[in-house]
């Protein structure tokens, strides 16, 4: 055969090779890729929203290590101890101040909060009445000379200063509209000069009438045994005397004795809810076995201390 000759059988040029066949999941298009990514976007939009909670909702949720040690927004308490006696009595007993109030006719031990890291200090008038010296001792030890700054008997309120102090731990004041009976609750106060004792109880009721005296106890000594007040029609501690005022008072049954007038009633949040004024506290008599606290104390609601400060800073009903 010669090179010009055709061979004798059909010629049929190569062809290109074919990809291989694939059985795997076809890949997404590039739409597809952009919905997604669009998606994602409006979750993330969501989650920007709504992250306070969301953060919120995850710390509590993965537990107190989780959510740190600190404190809980709108409290004194911290977040490990949130809700419990020992977190409460921790966070708030630096804010609570032993007061010795002496007069010519005697002495008494009362209790007081602390308003202002400069020393302003609420407590009850009963615990100041008729004194011409007043010394308070705070929770580490360290005591202050302190003066009057205005008071209201017919609220049985009063405001002190303590001379010289600053950088004091003051105390949070809470909505005692927001109280509700059965809620839990720790007193702090000086029962009998016991500065810094801790009490709890709850709320016992809301709204009791108190009567209370106005004026100062000829002697002063008595006061031990409680500062006089009638409740229900019955006198308790002695009597009122003539000149005598009523409130509404926070009933509870955590633990008050003489020297806890002028302290705090708390919330398991940290927040003051109420000025302990007023504790049934009867003493051993012969034929009698009924001594110490029975569980029948009153505070003056914090709304009705915070509606009257403006007054007691400005002199009050002296």
């Amino acid at each position: 055969m010669t090179d010009h000759q055709q061979p004798p059988y059909p010629y049929y040029p190569p062809r290109p090779p074919y990809a291989p066949v694939s059985h795997a999941a076809p890949v997404p298009r590039r739409r597809a890729k952009r919905g997604v990514g669009l998606l994602t976007a409006v979750a993330l939009a969501a989650a920007a929203v709504g992250g306070g909670t969301a953060t919120l909702v995850q710390q509590y949720a993965a537990g107190p290590a989780a959510a740190g040690s600190g404190a809980v927004s709108g409290t004194n308490v911290s977040a490990g101890s949130k809700g419990t006696v020992a977190g409460v009595a921790e966070a708030v007993s630096p804010s609570i101040v032993e007061i010795s109030a002496s007069g010519t006719s005697g002495r008494s031990t009362g209790s007081g909060v602390i308003l202002t890291a400069d020393g302003e200090i609420v407590t009850n008038n009963h615990v100041i009445s008729g004194a011409s010296e007043l010394s308070v001792r705070l929770s580490d030890g360290r005591k202050f000379a302190a003066e009057v700054v205005g008071t209201d008997p017919g609220k049985d309120l009063a405001l002190v200063k303590l001379k010289g102090a600053s950088g004091l731990k003051a105390a949070t004041l809470g909505d005692s509209s927001k109280v509700k009976v059965g809620e839990e609750v720790v007193a702090i106060g000086s029962p009998e000069g016991l500065t810094g004792t801790v009490t709890s109880g709850i709320v016992s009721a809301l709204d009791r009438d108190v009567t209370v005296a106005k004026e100062q106890d000829p002697d002063r000594g008595q006061q031990r045994q409680g500062w006089p007040f009638e409740f229900g029609g019955q006198e308790f501690n002695g009597d009122t005397g003539d000149s005598t005022t009523t409130y509404k008072a926070i009933q509870t049954d955590a633990s008050l004795n003489p020297g806890n007038s002028g302290g705090a009633l708390i919330n398991m949040n940290g927040e003051i809810i109420g000025i302990n004024s007023a504790m049934y506290a009867p003493s051993s008599t012969a034929g009698s076995t009924a001594a110490g606290s029975v569980g029948l104390g009153f505070a003056i609601p914090v709304d009705t201390v915070k509606a009257d400060l403006d007054a007691l800073r400005s002199g009050g009903d002296n």
